[in-house]
């Protein structure tokens, strides 16, 4: 082969790859998951999700969907009551027109707490604001400042809307709306990616701009649900994942099954609503997608990701949500027997047994159970992605450990937690690699701890001080 032939079909070869990647790359960014929890501790716990639609006299709007965690708001005594007291600002800039900011709106807000149970509370206040635009590309800037600890925190979203007046059909983001469980609840927008079980159903909304007359529209839907790792992390001591298992991937987005498919056809030009409800989904990671093929360059693909919780995530509710996560303090033995209790009420009172049992001392068992379950709440904050926060590696060290005293992540692939002033210390620096996954969908942050059978000792230590209460 003369070296004008090689040349030619390297060409041939790199052009392929090249317009394979950039289509890849084309339609994962039409695959939206929202966010997740982005929690700081100290913070007000902003959650925002922001969707564009087209009204039915055809004018573009952006609706910007807010949720703050009760807890996460100071509340100061004011008049004889508890209140709390921020600030919320709307920011839409125009990407089109970089210079140009659409609306800037800051809205006050007061709550107040005659019964002092909202400090506490880790449900949401709720807030949602339409803002009329033109079509185009938006990034709004949610910002929350809590007046009474001058905390503030800012959340960024971008939105797309098709223009009613171009010459090219198209479909909006897909926005979700859940229901809550009870006869007079009524839809909202779902705000992150993680969406609690304890629901009646689930609502998809989206909107196509049908630009032809002379041909028809067909929309395809389909609802997946992907393979994904739900186990709690192994102890520290066992072998490392393999990349091969479940629990090294976290979500196998080649072993899906089909919910839902749906086909329709628009014969109409001009733009139309789209709404599908499903019943109460299982727990597990889910896809929702739109396409029409009009053509291989001309197809349009949008798609939601989301995943379906436990029924009170990210806190911990009934009995058996509360035992699970003692699997890293107990034996094997214990774990089994403890799990193997069907009734809730008797599972309930082994839970207290095996606290009150071990640490005598009831007032300081109080405050052990406390802290235990508020460490498992703050890593469903911080580390959930396909699975429950508390299930990861991270979340698992996370709520022996506390948080690391310092944080190494000079590499992209790994990061070192640190418990000890001794970076050499082998038993108190924890090495957490970010698994290698060839799969351009994977979206999250996540990190598999390097496991020894060095971290024997420090782990049986840790575990022993949670169960006498010496742990504080």
């Amino acid at each position: 082969m003369t070296l004008y032939i090689r040349s030619i079909l390297f060409l041939l070869i790199f052009g392929i790859v090249f317009i394979f990647l950039s289509c890849s790359n084309s339609y994962v960014d039409k695959v939206d998951r929202s966010e997740g929890y982005q929690y700081r501790p100290g913070f007000p716990e902003l959650r925002v999700v922001a969707s564009g639609y087209i009204d039915e006299n055809d004018d573009a709007f952006i609706n910007i969907a807010s949720e703050i965690v009760y807890a996460s708001l100071v509340f100061k005594r004011k008049d004889n009551v508890n209140k709390a007291d921020f600030n919320i600002t709307y920011e839409i800039l125009n990407l089109d027109k970089p210079e140009e900011i659409i609306s800037a709106k800051e809205f006050p807000i007061q709550i107040t707490d005659p019964n002092n149970s909202l400090s506490n509370n880790q449900s949401t206040y709720r807030l949602a604001k339409n803002f009329e635009v033109s079509s185009g590309n938006f990034r709004i800037i949610t910002t929350i400042v809590d007046n009474n600890s001058d905390k503030e925190i800012s959340r960024t979203s971008e939105v797309f809307i098709p223009s009613i007046d171009g010459e090219q059909s198209n479909i909006t983001n897909i926005r979700i709306f859940k229901k809550s469980k009870g006869s007079d609840s009524e839809y909202y927008p779902t705000t992150t990616y993680d969406i609690q079980s304890d629901i009646d159903s689930l609502k998809f909304v989206f909107q196509v701009t049908n630009k032809s007359t002379d041909a028809d529209l067909t929309i395809n839907t389909r609802l997946i649900r992907f393979k994904s790792d739900t186990s709690i992390a192994r102890p520290m001591t066992y072998n490392n994942y393999t990349p091969s298992t479940i629990e090294y991937k976290g979500i196998d987005y080649s072993e899906e099954t089909e919910i839902n498919t749906n086909r329709r056809v628009l014969t109409n030009k001009g733009n139309v609503t789209v709404e599908f409800t499903f019943p109460e989904l299982e727990r597990g990671n889910y896809r929702f997608e739109v396409s029409s093929n009009l053509g291989e360059e001309d197809e349009l693909f949008k798609a939601r990701d989301f995943s379906i919780k436990s029924s009170s995530y990210p806190s911990l509710a009934t009995p058996r949500e509360l035992a699970q996560p003692l699997f890293y303090l107990m034996t094997e033995k214990e774990y089994e027997k403890l799990m193997a209790i069907d009734n809730d009420e008797d599972l309930k009172k082994a839970v207290d047994r095996f606290w009150l049992s071990n640490i005598k001392n009831s007032r300081i068992a109080k405050n052990v159970i406390e802290l235990y379950y508020s460490r498992v709440e703050e890593a469903n904050k911080q580390f959930s992605n396909y699975k429950e926060g508390w299930k990861t590696d991270q979340g698992m060290i996370y709520i022996l450990f506390g948080p690391p005293w310092y944080v190494d992540k000079s590499s992209v692939s790994e990061m070192i937690w640190s418990y000890s002033y001794n970076f050499s210390d082998p038993e108190k620096n924890f090495l957490f690699i970010s698994p290698t996954i060839n799969n351009k969908y994977f979206p999250f942050d996540n990190y598999l701890l390097q496991r020894n059978n060095y971290y024997y000792n420090i782990s049986y230590q840790q575990s022993q001080l949670w169960r006498s209460g010496r742990i504080f």
